[in-house]
């Protein structure tokens, strides 16, 4: 076996390793955990990997002639069983979003559980596939900050008329990302169940702060509702979600519709939401320079729209504890239904890949807004 192979073996066993139960403090040491573990816990990934690491190793002559060959194929025998661990925690996950959603609709829904050809094409393509039913226009400008200021739409081929619009926030801490990288198994699917779903960037930090975070979040959900029909989109039932910092503002969005300072220049723009979708957001906390007040905490949620926050309890990036505190506190201040579910061994950034984890997930998003979207056809 190459010196290669050995040591990709051993990062792929320390991963493991770390998944169970990741790192959380010193920050420094909490993220270099949650970059690590991110393709580990999703395990499907990572299994292909030894496998391709090991397994042409095999045949290499006099491999098992000399011990550490053995300790080595040892290694990979348990990195493979801790993988097939984790997966086994990932299917969990179905059974934790369903009682989710039941707990947060007041109903039962439907039990979907992973087939075997469904949990063979995650295995073999862990990626976010584009459907062929699913067209993407690209690269839609709305506002004036050049190339950060572009949304893509994704809607189905057939072109309906007057559905209900998803908008799509990415992660990255306000200083990277991009719309094409979180969710896009989520907006694939919402897409092809007849959504028209738009994933939007914005400026990042240093150039923008956080007023202009919220204000182009705000510019995208005006521009929906201006300019939707066009695409097929109803105006008046608008979701906004979002990953991470995307997460983040979507919920300081459907918190503060209408207010001025996010909204200069159009301020009698209607950026109401009809529900939000929080995935792994930061919901506690203040953002760097921030004013007025980026903690959820602090914003009044009387009149919150629903909501549906997922987060992984073993996220090493962004404490559990905030989304609880976040839960609870809309639930008590507001009416409209709360979906929170903590995906059993999920880290931050669950949804970059096709995992049956975030099929789950997509399941719960799906139920959730069929329960709260006026929409025809669907549960009122």
């Amino acid at each position: 076996m190459s010196t290669g192979s050995v040591a990709a073996l051993v990062l792929y066993a320390g991963s493991v390793l770390l998944a169970p139960e990741p790192i959380r403090r010193p920050r420094a040491l909490a993220v270099a955990s949650y970059l690590v573990g991110l393709g580990v816990s999703e395990p499907q990934l990572f299994l292909v990997l030894v496998l391709i690491t090991t397994v042409p190793a095999l045949g290499s002559s006099g491999l098992l002639d000399d011990p550490a060959g053995w300790w080595l194929l040892a290694l990979a025998a348990l990195t493979c069983a801790g993988l097939a661990l984790l997966a086994l925690r990932s299917v969990r996950a179905g059974d934790t979003v369903r009682r989710a959603v039941a707990e947060g609709l007041g109903e039962e829904t439907g039990r979907r559980r992973p087939g075997l050809l469904r949990a063979l094409h995650v295995l073999v393509a862990p990626f976010p596939v584009h459907p062929r039913r699913v067209e993407r226009i690209a690269d839609l400008a709305y506002g004036d900050a050049g190339r950060r200021n572009r949304l893509d739409v994704y809607r189905p081929r057939f072109r309906p008329a007057g559905a209900p619009t998803l908008v799509h926030l990415h992660g990255g801490g306000y200083v990277s990302g991009a719309k094409h990288r979180e969710a896009r198994a989520l907006l694939h699917r919402m897409a092809a169940e007849s959504w028209v779903c738009v994933s939007a960037d914005y400026p990042l930090r240093p150039a923008a702060g956080f007023v202009d975070h919220v204000g182009d979040v705000e510019r995208v959900l005006a521009r929906v509702r201006e300019h939707g029909p066009a695409y097929g989109a109803d105006p008046d039932t608008v979701v906004v979600s979002g990953s991470s910092a995307g997460g983040h503002l979507a919920t300081l969005a459907a918190l503060t519709p209408g207010e001025p300072a996010f909204q200069p220049g159009f301020e009698q723009a209607d950026t109401t939401v009809t529900a939000a979708v929080c995935l792994y957001g930061r919901c506690y906390g203040r953002a760097a320079g921030d004013s007025p007040p980026s903690s959820s905490l602090d914003l009044h949620a009387a009149h919150a729209p629903p909501f549906f926050l997922a987060r992984g309890d073993r996220d090493s990036y962004l404490p559990v504890e905030g989304a609880r505190a976040f839960a609870a506190r809309l639930r008590r201040s507001s009416s409209p239904p709360v979906v929170y579910a903590e995906l059993p061994g999920g880290q931050h950034g669950f949804d970059r890949f096709r995992s049956l984890r975030f099929d789950a997930v997509g399941d719960g998003v799906a139920a959730f807004l069929a329960g709260v979207c006026a929409v025809p056809g669907r549960r009122a």
